[in-house]
């Protein structure tokens, strides 16, 4: 019973883990979705499907080296036909034969393509956590997207309660002439601008969330919670740690898919030699006949017998030696491209180094710039309220205001683009 509770129990949590809210609803954190979508993506059950294959690959190679047994069965009737054997007649009466063939074939090449699965299996794991990597990445890229854009939203949405606040009193001041219908006018385009550009915002936030949709595999009608807010997920101190850490490159997955094809190639070499090497079999056979008659016969099988062969080619005619010498330019060509991608990974990390201080530094900048320009938009619209400044300046600062924000945002988008693509070099 006490197994039966934490049975239950367990149940109970796996099934809370995402929070569904109702038909149609999903809440979720970054690390929920991240998580939702590695245990309902396609492409990673693709994975885990290749790395099944290569083990029954393996497995039938296995089963290639173990003894092999067939049977068969027969039946013959020579229609009452007597074998004339000048002074006396032998009879051939219907006959039934059962056979039984057990055989072991072992060569060399069995033996190393036994390992080149072992290396295959290797790369079907690297290529399912690389997978699993890539979808993680892409989740958290779309998590962001959607947050930063909802910001966006946010942000112009205060702006434009500013713009109508200065309209309404703009369109104030005109009904009792003492100002310009132009300035209302002014304001009027100002706000029909502003009033688009959230529009087109929402529109791209629904593009998000669709493209959040197909990596979590949910319906298209399905609305997604984000739980988590952009305060609560930008850690630039974290994005900063990045800069001192260690590259090491043993731990990328690409160079580890590198370092595999190459001991692939070199495996090849071995296969090739083996491919035209020694076949070494060893069978044995029983046969076993029943006749369907009483009278005398001949019999000339034998019930057992049992063989070895052993297949040695000799010549080829240079087909060996133009294999082997086309599998060793193979090996020596991988062998240039790992240590090419050696230094091309060396030196991406250092430009992914490069562009995440920059980043880091542009972001710095832009949460300044949009805070001067937010004091100087509320400034001159305070001016404007008390008939200090024009609607001109009202509209220009707007405009700076607004060009900040949209600056600001892009600086918080290349900073996880950044610290992503980091992130994902150093395999953190």
């Amino acid at each position: 019973m006490k197994k039966t509770g934490l049975f239950v129990l367990a149940l109970l949590v796996v099934a809370g883990a995402f929070a569904q809210d109702g038909p149609g609803r999903i809440s979720l954190t970054l690390d929920e979705a991240q998580q939702y979508a590695i245990e309902h993506n396609r492409t990673l059950a693709n994975a885990s499907i290749d790395i099944q294959k290569v083990q029954a690959s393996r497995w039938q190679t296995i089963a290639g080296m173990l003894p092999q047994i067939s049977a068969s069965s027969s039946y013959s009737n020579m229609m009452g036909y007597k074998m004339n054997l000048g002074t006396m007649q032998i009879s051939m009466p219907p006959y039934a034969t059962f056979n039984v063939t057990t055989n072991v074939a072992l060569s060399g090449a069995q033996i190393v393509s036994l390992q080149l699965s072992k290396i295959s299996r290797k790369m079907a794991d690297i290529n399912l956590h690389k997978s699993e990597q890539d979808i993680a990445e892409q989740v958290e890229t779309l998590y962001f997207s959607a947050l930063v854009v909802e910001e966006t939203i946010g942000l112009l949405e205060k702006n434009m309660e500013s713009m109508l606040k200065l309209l309404r009193i703009t369109q104030n001041s005109v009904d009792v002439g003492v100002a310009e219908q132009t300035d209302a006018d002014q304001l009027k385009v100002q706000a029909a601008s502003l009033e688009s550009t959230i529009n087109t915002t929402r529109s791209s936030l629904e593009m998000v969330y669709n493209s959040l949709r197909i990596q979590l595999c949910l319906e298209d009608d399905t609305d997604i919670v984000l739980t988590e807010s952009l305060d609560d997920l930008l850690n630039v101190q974290r994005a900063a740690a990045l800069l001192n850490e260690t590259f090491d490159i043993e731990r990328n997955y690409d160079y580890q898919l590198l370092k595999q094809n190459t001991e692939l190639a070199r495996k090849q070499i071995a296969l090739t030699g083996w491919s035209n090497g020694a076949t070494f079999s060893v069978y044995h056979q029983y046969s076993g006949r029943h006749n369907f008659s009483n009278e005398p016969t001949m019999n000339m099988t034998p019930p057992n017998m049992i063989g070895i062969q052993l297949n040695i080619p000799i010549f080829t005619s240079g087909k060996m030696t133009a294999a082997m010498k086309d599998a060793r330019l193979s090996y020596k060509k991988q062998l240039n491209l790992l240590e090419d991608s050696d230094l091309a990974l060396r030196v991406q990390h250092r430009q992914l180094v490069y562009n995440l201080n920059s980043a880091l530094e542009k972001y710095d900048i832009q949460k300044k710039s949009v805070e001067v320009a937010q004091r100087v938009f509320d400034n001159i619209a305070l001016k404007y309220e008390h008939g200090v400044s024009s609607s001109m300046d009202v509209t220009n600062s707007g405009t700076n205001l607004i060009t900040a924000q949209s600056n600001y945002v892009q600086a918080v988008l290349d900073i996880v683009s950044a610290q992503l693509a980091l992130e994902k070099m150093l395999n953190k």
